[in-house]
């Protein structure tokens, strides 16, 4: 808003009144200053449209004006407030118009918390804020110059200010220094020209607010780096640096000769300890962020980076700490958080207290550290499925060697621990497929000793894990290390958590946690296994660094992890998983269009944890696949059952989750109440399950129901004990009488006492003669006499306040009274503190019943998911029959794809397949690109997945024998991490499946040897198909664009020729897909159809199929292979010179390696053709 000329005169008048010699240039500057419209907060004595103006002399009448001037420098010091307000008010006086101003401006003198709730306003901002629109230029200097002058001392001074004193006592003992700076920043205006040419404000002036933040972050860094050397080339404590191979992130050097304030010495002790993690430090009100710590903040999550006099900070609220604390673990970042031990005047207590000379600075603890991996509170979750943290101990001598593996994953929410020991391939097919199970968060392992294989696996199949290294024996502990520590840390002790000192006391006679027998039989059997019991040593050593390895090793649920199972369930190994997308889908990762998603219906949390592990582990066995299969019978004839069940356990909370937190202690009252209410919706339902039981035939579902453990006296007694109302009001566990002793008695004494002062008031009445005198609680001095001024009272009774009308009297007698109950109040105070952890413990007493009863409503959950997904597979569906005895055998009639929606599995095209018993074992598929050979191939994988999982199966017939293990090579994918080409997965795959394979697996391999040239790829796919065929006799799917290969293979008894039938335009060169599955060959690919339809320019098109055309006409592959008259076809030959090679091992076998190390080359040569001509002669015998 322009400035009116008499405005302009007037401080025309100013400036020649004051005498300076200030240039022309500052003037403008200062003209262009005041012209600023600057908006103002709303105020009940201020208007929010007023403008700021730099602090001139008030325009007064003329009388004073020359008073004022001699004064200026003082009056505008004086005039310096605690609020930052900016007024302009006109006012009219005789007529004219009397410009007053007045400029207040906030100095930043207030305490270290107070300070920190005005810094953080762009998060959460305190309701009266300082006024922050004012020239930014100006304000930083200001501030800047403020904080330029604290030093070392003043520091300290200011943070013992900060935890002490009020804002106005801190405002009083630093009211000279600031109004120093302030003179010093007012004199500024008036100062020569040359030393308004350094001035910040004038060389700023014309900077954009970037450009400003840009110029205090390298003034600040110049500053700081004078401090904080030690950040400039950072190294861990043991000196090494950042980037060298034994680094250790998780620490930093700080030199002793380091200078710090009492607060920072006390940050940067907990700080270099967790260098690799963003602290929380509590401050007041707020949590903070430091140096490194606070850029993440501001780069990552825009918080207001501020200038906390030596450390760069950002501040969130304490109460969003969740929030954000899940934010900065969402983007991998570990998160400490440093809580306050103490408050104020606990602190000026213990000082008092104390004749040590302590630092006086509030008490501060390191509480927790959270990970992605490690998260306990629900509150942080963001997904209802299992996060894992797993430890890996690898023993590798060398690359060519199979390695072994010791393995531990945790999921800490529910305090699960998993063990895994096995021996794997070269190509750690196991390990491989446990990761894709799993998909640990965070790995554990150790320093050097991780395999650059395995360290590609983890890389391959997980996405940004976090990465902890410890170091060999020291952290990561080896087995004995392990058990010693297990033995002596008391992690199955079975004394209360607040036993006394000398239940501590080691005696390893009478205490069973001293004995393995009585230790989980998961850790038993770990002792023999040292990989295994390592590894869980190396997770216990990083969970006691983050505080949790007591509340979760405590709990005692480990449990034995076969990734395999190779016994009892069907294998699908981490290939299978991946290629068939039984997790996640190949397009983005997500759940959409995978098979669980299809399957899982699951409406409670455990529940569909418990489904994962099912659908990674389907059934093997018929006997169990046939009482799945008859519950799912049973659960669909009885709608009413799953009525119920949604009915009490729709929206249930996560009760495994729960009883665990309730274990660490740390459950929420509302939480615990929670639980309690829950168990006994769950208790009363499954009493209504038993009435539906009496219809069942299922004894799956029989069994289920009636183990589900008696926990009604347990939910009795907290029924009783309690008032839940008063509990959910407010949040304390407050028990009836008669249920806690120490409880009871404390009260009881309170009553005495309340009733002794209540006595001695009647007493005092009696005494003084006055009916109305009351007790009157004024602060802390509770319980003082009210009596009228008029009212004699005797000499020792002691004067606390009065007021015009009544004087307030404490006495020796009333003292003692008072004494009383103040002893008793904090008495029950701290019973009160423990009663919740009492009735936890009382509760966790129960665990192993309350896990048992949530474990079975979780496979309840399970079998009416199943149940759910038969019936929404529409028709036709069928139940798998299973045939037990003889050779492999697979039939479907009709079947579907299980992932495709209703909406459009009615327009699908079902398809048959039979393999095995009095068919083919193996189907040769050839047909056109996007004609739907690859859908086949998985359908019919995903098919045999939901039959032994006890599922339906989208098909009109199905008939199956119960498959080991389903092998798939689908996909052109290459593993850059691996440095393999994409022929070179294919080999590795196929390599896998040609040793591993029997004839009770079943083998899928779509079109390999497409990642060489024709020659080799169809050379490859015609050897793997013969061995198959004709040595393993495993059944499988074969599909091929190699049509030279149906010719060798048409008159295999083993292998049937089959394709996807099309139907062709050759005028339009379209293609329509027919999907069906026909017998015979397809004649072309037709390639250049697809081609033409995918949009691919024309004469493109054509000249392709030109060239195509002189390819086909020019190939003489048949022809060489019949070159010299011979008819015996290649598998023929093949066959041969696999007997050959038989014969000869047979015969080295017999004859032994001595024997023949001591041949010479020509006995060799002779040996050798005696059994050739044997076997030539055999075959002409044959003919």
């Amino acid at each position: 808003m322009p400035i009116s000329n008499k405005v302009q005169s007037k401080l025309n008048s100013v400036q020649n009144k004051r005498k300076t010699s200030t240039p022309v240039a500052t003037q403008s500057s200062l003209l262009s200053f005041l012209k600023k419209e600057v908006p103002v907060e709303a105020n009940n004595e201020r208007k929010a449209s007023e403008k700021l103006e730099l602090p001139l002399t008030p325009v007064t009448p003329k009388s004073r004006r020359e008073k004022n001037m001699q004064n200026i420098d003082n009056e505008q010091v004086n005039n310096v407030e605690t609020t930052s307000i900016a007024e302009i008010t006109e006012e009219s006086t005789s007529g004219e118009r009397v410009l007053r101003r007045r400029v207040k401006r906030k100095i930043y003198v207030s305490s270290d918390d107070d300070d920190s709730n005005d810094k953080h306003d762009s998060t959460d901002p305190p309701s009266k804020k300082p006024h922050t629109n004012i020239d930014d230029d100006y304000v930083d200097n200001c501030e800047q110059k403020e904080s330029d002058d604290f030093d070392m001392n003043d520091e300290a001074a200011s943070e013992d200010d900060s935890e002490d004193n009020s804002m106005a006592k801190s405002y009083q003992k630093n009211r000279n220094k600031n109004s120093n700076i302030v003179q010093f920043k007012l004199k500024g205006f008036s100062s020569s020209s040359s030393s308004r040419r350094g001035s910040s404000f004038s060389s700023s002036a014309h900077m954009t607010n970037t450009e400003k933040k840009k110029q205090r972050a390298v003034d600040f860094k110049a500053k700081n780096e004078e401090r904080y050397s030690w950040l400039q080339n950072v190294c861990d404590v043991d000196g090494n640096l950042e980037g060298s191979p034994n680094y250790d992130p998780r620490t930093l050097y700080v030199p002793k000769s380091a200078k710090f304030t009492p607060f920072e010495k006390q940050y940067w002790e907990i700080k270099s300890n967790h260098w690799d993690t963003v602290v929380f430090f509590k401050k007041g009100k707020f949590y903070e962020l430091y140096e490194r710590d606070a850029d993440i903040g501001h780069t990552e999550f825009d918080l207001k980076l501020t200038d906390r006099v030596n450390m760069r900070m950002v501040g969130v609220p304490e109460s969003s700490f969740e929030y954000w604390a899940a934010k900065f673990i969402a983007k991998g970042h570990k998160v400490a958080r440093v809580d306050q031990m103490e408050t104020a005047l606990g602190k000026e207590m213990r000082e008092k207290a104390s004749k040590n000379k302590e630092e006086k600075v509030i008490r501060r603890q390191l509480t927790s550290i959270l990970t992605a991996g490690t998260i306990v509170d629900g509150g942080l979750l963001t997904d209802e499925m299992s996060t894992y943290c797993m430890s890996i101990k690898e023993h590798c001598p060398n690359e060519i060697d199979p390695p072994s593996y010791g393995v531990c994953f945790v999921d800490t929410a529910t305090g699960e621990f998993n063990l895994a020991s096995f021996v794997d391939d070269i190509d750690r097919t196991q390990f491989e497929t446990l990761i894709m199970q799993v998909k640990p968060k965070e790995i554990v392992y150790e320093k050097g000793m991780l395999s650059k294989r395995s360290q590609r696996i983890l890389k391959t199949c997980i996405n940004c894990p976090i990465w902890t290294g410890l170091i060999p024996e020291r952290e990561f502990w080896d087995a004995n290390a392990t058990w010693d520590e297990i033995r002596f840390s008391r992690y199955f002790s079975n004394k209360p958590k607040n036993s006394s000192d000398q239940d501590d006391v080691i005696n390893e006679d009478n205490d069973n946690e001293y004995k393995p027998e009585t230790w989980p039989e998961a850790i038993k059997i770990s002792r023999n296994k040292p990989l295994m019991l390592s590894a869980l040593g190396g997770l216990i050593w990083y969970l006691r660094s983050l505080k949790l390895d007591e509340e979760l090793v405590s709990l005692r649920n480990f449990r034995i992890y076969d990734p395999i199972c190779h016994s009892t369930s069907l294998i699908l190994d981490g290939q299978t998983l991946a290629n068939l997308e039984i997790f996640e889908n190949n397009l983005n990762g997500s759940d959409q269009g995978t098979v669980f998603k299809l399957l899982n219906h699951c409406i409670t949390p455990f529940g569909k944890r418990t489904f994962k592990q099912w659908l990674c582990h389907p059934l093997r066995n018929v006997d169990d696949i046939n009482e799945r299969l008859d519950a799912i019978e049973e659960l669909n004839k009885h709608p009413g059952f799953r009525e119920l069940y949604d009915e009490t356990f729709l929206h249930f909370p996560d009760l495994e989750r729960l009883i665990s937190r309730i274990h660490a202690g740390t459950c929420r009252v509302k939480d615990f109440l929670l639980v309690l209410t829950s168990f006994e919706k769950l208790m009363d339902t499954v009493d209504k399950f038993k009435e539906y039981a009496k219809q069942f035939y299922s004894g799956k579902l029989l069994k289920l129901i009636g183990s589900v453990p008696d926990l009604s006296p347990m939910l009795l007694y907290f029924k009783e004990a309690f008032d839940h109302d008063q509990a959910e009001k407010e949040g304390k566990l407050l028990p009836y009488p008669g249920i806690e002793q120490d409880y009871d008695e404390i009260n009881q004494k309170l009553c005495t006492v309340e009733k002794q002062l209540d006595d001695y008031l009647k007493e005092t009445k009696k005494l003084l003669k006055y009916d109305k005198i009351v007790y009157k609680d004024i602060g802390k001095e509770i319980y003082q006499l009210e009596v009228p001024n008029g009212i004699k009272v005797p000499n020792d009774w002691k004067k606390l306040s009065c007021t015009r009308k009544v004087n307030r009297y404490w006495n020796s007698t009333l003292q003692k009274f008072i004494r009383d109950l103040q002893e008793s109040l904090e008495t029950k105070s701290n019973i009160l503190k423990s009663l919740q952890g009492r009735f936890y413990e009382k509760f966790d007493a129960h665990y192993q019943k309350t896990l048992s009863a949530v474990k079975i409503i979780s496979e309840i959950d399970c079998l009416l998911s199943l149940a759910a997904s038969s019936k929404a597979l529409g028709e036709p569906s069928c139940r798998p029959q299973f045939a037990q005895d003889g050779p492999s055998v697979l039939e479907f009639e009709e079947l579907r794809h299980p992932c495709v929606t209703p909406s459009i599995a009615t327009d699908f095209i079902p398809n048959d397949t039979y393999l095995g018993g009095d068919n083919q074992n193996i189907i040769l598929l050839t047909g056109p690109n996007m004609g739907g050979k690859s859908t086949f191939l998985r359908q019919n994988c995903v098919a045999i997945i939901m039959a032994q999982l006890g599922c339906c199966v989208p098909a009109k017939k199905c008939r199956l024998t119960p498959f080991d293990r389903i092998y798939t090579r689908i996909g052109a994918n290459d593993n850059i991490l691996a440095g393999q080409s994409t022929f070179m997965v294919e080999l590795n795959e196929t390599s896998k499946i040609l040793h591993e394979a029997t004839p009770r697996s079943m083998v899928i391999l779509d079109e390999l040897g497409r990642g060489t040239s024709t020659f080799d790829g169809y050379a490859i796919a015609y050897s793997v198909l013969h061995y198959l065929a004709t040595h393993i006799g495993c059944l499988g799917l074969f599909s091929t664009h190699y049509g030279m290969l149906t010719q060798e293979f048409d008159k295999n008894p083993n292998v049937a020729l089959k394709h996807m039938s099309c139907q062709v335009d050759q005028h339009k060169k379209e293609v329509t897909f027919l999907y069906k599955l026909v017998p015979g060959v397809c004649p072309k690919s037709y390639g250049m159809n697809v081609a033409n339809m995918a949009g691919v320019p024309r004469e493109i098109v054509d000249r392709a199929e030109v060239t195509a055309a002189k390819f086909e006409q020019t190939s003489r592959l048949h022809d060489t292979l019949t070159a010299n008259g011979s008819n015996v076809a290649i598998s023929t030959q093949c066959d041969f010179v696999f007997m050959l090679k038989s014969a000869f091992k047979k015969i080295d076998d017999d004859v032994g390696d001595r024997a023949l190390d001591n041949q010479t080359e020509h006995e060799k040569e002779k040996r050798q053709t005696r059994v050739l001509k044997t076997i030539i002669n055999r075959i002409k015998n044959d003919r």
